[in-house]
């Protein structure tokens, strides 16, 4: 009876399937409100990098200077300008604020959602060779079947109507056997919704920083060049209106020209790496099938290479000339040879760094990964090389996820953030997995139940029961697990009294719960992702904004208060000094230079050489890094606090 519902409901979408599409922009706008736009910019800046950036881009917006980025007082090699144009941009339009300056993470992470679901739409095939494979037909832009040709009469061919029983019997067939055209539906619900929903994409799509600029025009590179590949052997009528409706460009090239210029983007938002790893991934995947000199000549390199110098080279050239030696031995010497080959501001870490890192960054939807990529059968070279190119999105996808993960791996230095080009990469090939799994169980109905137990799904799925249970029980006991910090001395007890450690923990044990139920049901197991997606989203709703509200009034707000009073208090020539920390929210903040200096007999020195012309200075510090003989030097005044945070008032003159 519910296999019958489904269908249809299903014919129904496909009768109108205009409703797909209006359906789909509801669900594009659900996913991005909830992921990256709901509360954007309800808390302060985050020390310390995203402050960096962030006073570096209004800084360019009040000089006009678009070419050489500064940061409290110096010179900024460390990015390239493309988040400092943006937010730049963002702050014009909008007023400088927190806001504005997380606006173009957040963009960019949707840019990539929206065409992840496109992507996904129309060539998101779970099995290598299914359009080969299949009789269906092509449909126009309205999913009308495109009409076929009919013999001629005398010719040995059959009849008009046998020929029209004949089509009707291979239409039945196909669908009996698959619907190619409901799995691209299920794939791009699905994969928009994983694609949004993960940890890794949301931390950063919500964070003012250029991580999430690199990793979104990598991905956005890739997907486009997949597109203009898979389009260039996709039937005339398809590339018109694609499998069931749409309309694509009747020249692959548009897709390479686009491919190029997010390559270019990426370059702009990062440095060479954003060409690098495009170049490795897209290699590595042509020499794999044996089609290298055919489609780069398809892509025609040289106009590519052409397009991308024309964006991104430019600017280097510019802050080239304006700083020299100086820009190059920072930027490509320090921050790219120097972060691969060496360690860099200590980010040291194991051979197996990133596999932590992915299995939480991409959670809850890391545990299926091992079972996606196994059932790509990858080692079957010849089966994928005589594939259509529509269908191999999840091999591609595969060697994007080897691409970054060994180069990375490879590299000395090592951060979190470095594998966040990866996460599109883990969606579609989960995506893939349920969609198959979804698609299959519509198509097959009853003969399912005759199927023996599919041991990968079902061990993974144990695994995500437990997953989830661990993580229940850790969101409940957080306040007792949670280290101290300094900064934050009452984090546990006021975690404990926002009652949102039980909260989180309910939710996620619901879920597991939820799927247990569908464990215990073979039938149903082909709807294990939705108990994911549903718990991530209600923990996005209900849990992560005060989560984080309270982060932000516990670590970053009392920061915010002092730079209020310091802008009150300031006199006219007087220094501001941080004794035993970095804080660059407060350079952002209290919109002036900050002295960062990590001892009291540092800040001595200073002080001293700088008595002739600074009678006073303001100090902010923890009662912590000041040593006793410190305050015993000078007359001072405590003009506030704030959290652990002290402001002071250093005299020049030295108590007798």
């Amino acid at each position: 009876m519910k296999i019958n519902k489904v269908k249809s409901w299903w014919k129904y979408l496909e009768k109108y399937p205009r409703i797909n599409w209006k359906l789909s922009v509801i669900w594009l706008l659900i996913l991005s409100c909830v992921a990256f736009l709901f509360n954007l910019g309800s808390i302060g800046l985050v020390d310390k990098t995203e402050p960096m950036f962030v006073e570096a881009a209004r800084q360019m917006s009040v000089t006009g200077d678009w070419i050489t980025p500064y940061w409290n007082g110096e010179t900024r090699f460390d990015k390239p300008p493309l988040v400092y144009w943006l937010m730049a941009i963002a702050f014009k339009i909008v007023g400088v604020n927190e806001w504005a300056a997380r606006l173009p993470s957040a963009l960019a992470a949707i840019a990539l959602v929206v065409l992840g679901f496109y992507t996904l739409r129309y060539f998101g095939f779970s099995r290598p060779a299914m359009v080969r494979s299949l009789p269906f037909h092509p449909k126009d832009a309205e999913g009308k079947p495109h009409p076929q040709p009919l013999p001629v009469h005398g010719e040995g061919s059959k009849s008009r109507e046998a020929q029209g029983e004949e089509n009707d019997r291979q239409s039945s067939e196909a669908e009996k056997i698959h619907n190619p055209e409901r799995e691209l539906w299920i794939s791009a619900w699905i994969g928009a919704a994983i694609l949004a929903l993960n940890p890794a994409w949301i931390a950063w799509g919500r964070t003012g920083v250029s991580d999430m600029l690199l990793a979104s025009n990598i991905s956005m590179a890739l997907l486009t060049f997949f597109i203009a590949y898979a389009i260039e052997d996709t039937p005339l009528p398809v590339r018109g209106g694609g499998v069931g409706g749409g309309v694509f460009p009747q020249r692959s090239s548009i897709w390479y020209i686009a491919f190029y210029v997010f390559v270019a983007l990426a370059v702009l938002a990062k440095g060479p790496v954003g060409a690098v790893l495009p170049g490795l991934i897209i290699g590595a995947f042509l020499l794999y099938l044996g089609k290298f000199r055919e489609v780069v000549r398809e892509m025609r390199l040289v106009r590519g290479v052409l397009i991308t110098i024309a964006i991104a080279i430019p600017w280097f050239v510019l802050v080239t000339l304006a700083n020299g030696k100086a820009y190059i031995d920072t930027f490509f010497g320090y921050h790219n040879v120097q972060r691969f080959t060496s360690v860099v501001s200590s980010h040291r870490g194991p051979w197996y760094f990133y596999i932590p890192v992915v299995l939480v960054g991409f959670a809850p939807w890391s545990i299926y990964l091992p079972v996606a990529i196994a059932r790509l059968r990858f080692w079957q070279r010849e089966k994928w090389q005589q594939s259509p190119r529509s269908t191999q999105l999840g091999l591609f996808a595969l060697f994007w996820f080897i691409g970054v993960f060994g180069f990375f791996s490879i590299a000395v230095t090592k951060l979190p953030s470095y594998v966040l080009p990866l996460m599109p990469a883990c969606a579609i090939m989960v995506t893939l997995f349920w969609s198959e799994l979804m698609s299959e169980r519509e198509s097959r109905g009853a003969e399912d139940k005759k199927n023996k137990k599919n041991i990968g799904l079902f061990v993974t799925a144990i695994f995500n029961i437990v997953f989830l249970l661990v993580l229940a029980a850790g969101t409940f006991f957080s306040p007792k697990l949670i280290g101290y910090d300094p900064a934050v001395p009452q984090m546990r007890q006021a975690l404990s009294q926002t009652g949102l450690p039980t909260l989180s923990g309910i939710v996620w044990l619901v879920t597991a719960i939820a799927s247990v139920f569908l464990v215990l049901r073979k039938q149903q197991w082909r709807w294990l992702w939705s108990t994911n997606l549903a718990g991530f989203m209600a923990f996005m709703i209900f849990v992560a904004p005060p989560a984080a509200l309270l982060l932000d009034r516990e670590r970053q707000l009392p920061l915010r208060e002092i730079s209020v009073l310091i802008n009150q208090v300031r006199q006219p020539e007087e220094d501001l000094i941080l004794i035993g920390f970095i804080r660059p929210s407060m350079t952002f903040y209290t919109r002036q230079t900050v002295n960062y200096i990590k001892t009291s007999d540092e800040a001595i020195s200073y002080i001293e050489k700088t008595a002739a012309t600074k009678p006073t200075h303001l100090i902010l510090t923890k009662p912590d890094n000041l040593k006793p003989n410190f305050l015993k030097r000078y007359q001072y005044q405590q003009l506030g606090s704030s959290g652990a945070y002290k402001l002071l008032r250093i005299s020049k003159k030295v108590k007798s």
